[in-house]
């Protein structure tokens, strides 16, 4: 499906400025899904989440990050990221027994929202609500600062980026994409419309043709933790080979505009990529096992 870039401030007004993966990032995955998921998919999740637009999913893409902090939402702060205690460089890995937090983690936030989108006896709001999560947390896995424990995800780490201080896990979460894009980040929307558009293309007969079917290895619905778990490790792996190369310490206080950017830049494509795909696919299944549910019942 194409998207209509007239129409791309919809439900715009209820999102924060700053967001995990940034705006941009997590915009930008929903939109990739929402070009690659089958029709019956769109009509499914239009429906559910009350909007009829193309933009059902690119709307609700940052609603996770918009109520963390608030004091309904505070119980889901935990379920954006898993710690993973590694050792970068010299060692990266996550492990779901050692590393999910007692109440919650990405990982098995993701196993819990499937499992209440897949119960239809679930009022529809709690589904509504399952959807939303679902969306934002398939995006934040593929983030590599959000499956690691080292200074907080790196939100511990004072870097310089283009003469301004931030912190690492900032860098990662949105600078990298916005220098990618042109910087501006006044026009979110707008940009993760056109960068969708074109990952979509490269997904579909780009660059990423051939390898994206690979994307989809090990993906079974009976199982959302393994699942989340082979993009957790996945994620985790960047940490060593382009967060961390040279360990945490030797990144304290650097520039990270420069030759760190472009050895980060296509990490971050890649995963955002990734991330869109499955997300689509992802929904598909969650579709298709209903859409049999109901076949079954209608036949007893």
């Amino acid at each position: 499906m194409r998207l209509d870039p007239r129409a791309l401030f919809l439900g715009a007004s209820a999102l924060p400025g700053a967001l995990a993966w940034g705006s941009l990032g997590h915009i930008t995955i929903a939109y990739i899904a929402s070009n690659l998921v089958q029709e019956s998919t769109t009509a499914y999740f239009q429906e559910l989440l009350h909007n009829d637009t193309e933009h059902y999913l690119a709307g609700v893409a940052t609603w996770a990050d918009s109520i963390r902090y608030t004091r309904w939402g505070r119980f889901s702060k935990n379920f954006h990221f898993i710690d993973a205690k590694d050792d970068p460089p010299a060692y990266c890995g996550v492990d779901f027994v050692r590393d999910c937090k007692a109440d919650g983690c990405v990982v098995s936030a993701l196993q819990n929202y499937t499992s209440q989108l897949l119960d239809a006896e679930l009022w529809p709001w709690r589904r509504n609500q399952a959807a939303k999560f679902v969306v934002h947390f398939v995006g934040d896995i593929h983030q590599p600062l959000h499956v690691e424990n080292v200074a907080q995800g790196g939100n511990g780490i004072h870097v310089n980026w283009e003469g301004q201080e931030f912190n690492l896990h900032h860098v990662w979460d949105s600078s990298i994409a916005e220098k990618m894009l042109g910087g501006n980040r006044r026009k979110v929307y707008d940009n993760a419309f056109r960068w969708a558009t074109d990952l979509t293309d490269e997904i579909k007969s780009g660059k990423y043709q051939t390898e994206s079917a690979a994307w989809l290895d090990g993906m079974l619905l009976d199982d959302p933790i393994g699942t989340s778990m082979i993009w957790a490790n996945e994620s985790n792996a960047y940490i060593c080979s382009h967060v961390f190369p040279d360990g945490p310490a030797a990144i304290a206080g650097q520039e990270l505009a420069g030759e760190y950017f472009e050895r980060a830049a296509p990490v971050i494509e890649l995963q955002v990529a990734k991330a869109g795909y499955r997300l689509a696919a992802w929904l598909d299944l969650i579709v298709g096992r209903m859409s049999r549910s109901e076949e079954d019942l209608g036949e007893l």
